[in-house]
């Protein structure tokens, strides 16, 4: 009874494919991920690369990879990026590659007040593989999928339209920052793209919901940086994911030391706590890298095995003859 009901659960979500997009919970590192409004948020190129596994004491995790690259061109007052991202969900059963051109557009406010537009135009392909699938009249009462001769049993379903889906995305965003503040709205998916497989499926919306990102943030400095020392700060700040029924919010704190740099969150969803999230880092010239662990507090418990991140950054300003000066508060971001 319990496989028959977790196989019904893969069938309808394979059938509706109305999941949520990957998060980063070191959102600091794949600032692009949260807001296209981000792109061009140095002067020099700015490669960033994301690892997460998700969920490593169940047998089907989630791994995401994703590589990016974007820089500011001051003559045209914009920012230009590109990035890749990699999701594999239930150890291939589920495979995104999404390739992505990012665009921005800075405009003087007031000050050292400044207003960023930003748009991200993608293209995806969506893979399912349909030999790790499990359908109801493979199920054996005695011996459930498998013969006893270890060879899983045939299904009678016709599986010739399940394969490689291709899809465009946009998406779009704005973002105002200061010295002291910043603050924005990301948008994903905002043509609904079609990602489903099946032609047959009534009552079902098989556009992907748009995603909705609010995030703000402020930079409290502890010590002014120079030519050979890293500036020291502490910057608070809060994201509301919003995406179909889904939502999360995550409210925390970074604090950079100039050398190591950690941090901590707490994420929530609109029916329980998920988790508690620690990260710890080191810079050195142009070169970043950071870990951080989510302990899961919901219902999952440690069974879940949390999730682990790997973020490295490249960040080429450190290569200028003098440090470049930012009069803002995005330094989380660097």
């Amino acid at each position: 009874m319990r496989i028959g009901i977790f196989i019904l659960g893969i069938i309808w979500v394979v059938a509706s494919t109305d999941a949520q997009d990957p998060i980063f919970s070191q959102f600091y590192n794949a600032p692009n991920q949260v807001n296209p409004a981000f792109a061009g948020n140095t002067r020099s190129p700015f490669i960033a690369t994301n690892y997460r596994l998700q969920w490593p004491g169940f047998s089907s995790v989630y791994n995401t990879y994703m590589l990016s690259y974007d820089q500011f061109v001051p003559r045209l007052n914009s920012g230009f990026g590109l990035g890749l991202l990699a999701d594999d969900s239930g150890d291939g059963t589920l495979k995104t590659t999404k390739i992505s051109g990012l665009y921005s557009y800075r405009v003087f406010v007031t000050q050292d007040t400044y207003l960023k537009l930003g748009m991200e135009l993608g293209l995806v392909q969506f893979r399912l593989d349909p030999s790790k699938l499990i359908f109801f009249d493979q199920l054996d009462p005695q011996f459930g999928p498998v013969s006893p001769g270890g060879t899983p049993f045939p299904t009678q379903e016709n599986l010739t339209d399940v394969g490689t889906n291709f899809y465009a995305d946009v998406g779009a965003g704005i973002m105002i920052y200061s010295s002291k503040y910043y603050g924005g709205i990301g948008l994903k998916h905002l043509n609904n793209p079609d990602n489903g497989f099946l032609n047959n499926i009534e009552n079902i919306d098989r556009g992907i919901p748009t995603r909705i990102t609010v995030h703000a943030g402020m930079q409290i400095d502890l010590e002014k940086g120079n030519n050979r020392n890293q500036s020291a700060f502490i910057s608070p700040n809060i994201m509301y994911v919003k995406q179909g029924p889904f939502r999360q919010i995550n409210v925390g704190a970074y604090i950079d030391f100039g050398v190591f740099f950690t941090g901590l969150w707490y994420r929530d969803t609109a029916t329980n706590g998920d988790a508690a999230i620690a990260s710890l880092g080191v810079r050195s010239g142009m070169f970043k890298i950071s870990y951080s662990y989510d302990l899961t507090v919901s219902g999952l418990g440690v069974n879940s095995g949390g999730s682990h991140e790997i973020g490295i950054i490249f960040n080429f300003d450190s290569l200028l003859p003098k440090e470049s000066k930012y009069n803002d508060c995005l330094n989380l971001f660097r």
